[in-house]
């Protein structure tokens, strides 16, 4: 059964490709190249988004009251981040090397590139980075979670999972008690070899 899923990951995978072109024709449509992860913009295009930006001082006058109210709440939600970084870095550091398992790059997940865009103020560059580490980190833990699962117990739901991380169409179907087993040594086997990470 596992091989009817076969198909539907090539056509996932044929529709990320058609992304990815997609993206390089809004890069040229917006006049940007990516040089080792660096972005540049023609003179011409950052001298126009240079006189697009609204003034720090104009942004925060001019801002709704919800969001001033509601920007400490925001903020405070970095310590409860920071707590996590650091305890899944500890956790990978500890348990992937325990069981042979490639641990998850980091940086892969942390994308910080919005700080660059000359029609942000300082406050709106800081936002942007906040949100990606934000969202970054939540993919990185993510990931080294879908790790540790398909190690330990890669069986799928019996409900539809919202969401399901990349590597959960590779589990075993719900119920298939006869070949758990011999499965969960694919799975674990696929996961310390790094097979997985490159789908």
């Amino acid at each position: 059964m596992q091989k009817d899923i076969e198909p539907i990951y090539q056509k996932i995978r044929e529709l990320e490709t058609q992304l990815e072109d997609y993206l390089a024709e809004l890069r040229e449509e917006f006049n940007y190249t990516l040089h080792n992860g660096k972005v540049k913009f023609d003179e011409v295009v950052r001298s126009g988004h240079r006189q697009l930006k609204v003034g720090l001082l104009a942004y925060i006058f001019n801002a709704k009251l919800a969001h001033v109210v509601t920007a400490p709440v925001i903020y405070a939600l970095f310590f409860p981040l920071l707590l996590l970084d650091i305890t899944i870095n500890i956790y990978q550091q500890i348990c992937f090397r325990a069981y042979g398992i490639p641990r998850v790059t980091r940086w892969d997940y942390m994308l910080v590139d919005r700080n660059q865009l000359a029609y942000l103020n300082v406050l709106e560059k800081f936002n942007c980075v906040y949100c990606s580490y934000g969202n970054g980190l939540i993919a990185f833990s993510r990931e080294v979670l879908a790790r540790s699962e398909q190690y330990w117990y890669p069986i799928k739901h019996a409900s539809r999972v919202q969401g399901a991380h990349s590597r959960y169409g590779k589990f075993v179907e719900y119920g298939d008690g006869e070949n758990y087993r011999a499965e969960l040594a694919k799975a674990r086997d696929d996961v310390q070899s790094g097979d997985s990470d490159k789908t």
